[in-house]
């Protein structure tokens, strides 16, 4: 996830008009930040079965059960890491399609009607 992060700050930190890279790094994030989900629920399922083994007497998962919980711990520091950025990053493109926009669109005035009245 370094490269994606790297490629993130590097964007924020200098924008670029390149539209179709900061989409697609967007995207990348967003693949990425659903794995890092999925993995966190997995780690969560695994979690409550070792729970349950070890309510019926087995001990045996402790060491198993405290590495998970270290594992999703970790899961979800790098997700939350990975949402700041994209966050971030969602503001620059934000910023560049609304710089790209005509500039009647850009404009908060709201459009004159036509009513048909003019000659």
């Amino acid at each position: 996830m370094t490269e994606l992060i790297d490629a993130i700050n590097e964007l924020v930190a200098a924008p670029s008009g390149d539209l179709a890279r900061l989409e697609h790094t967007l995207t990348d994030g967003y693949a990425h930040a659903l794995r890092l989900e999925a993995e966190g629920r997995r780690f969560e399922r695994r979690i409550g079965d070792v729970t349950r083994e070890l309510g019926r007497g087995d001990s045996s998962g402790l060491d198993e059960l405290a590495e998970l919980a270290r594992r999703l711990e970790a899961s979800r520091a790098e997700l939350q890491h990975l949402r700041d950025a994209l966050g971030s990053l969602r503001r620059v493109a934000d910023a560049v399609r609304s710089a790209a926009r005509p500039a009647a669109l850009n404009d908060p005035r709201p459009a004159p009607v036509d009513r048909g009245l003019d000659p």
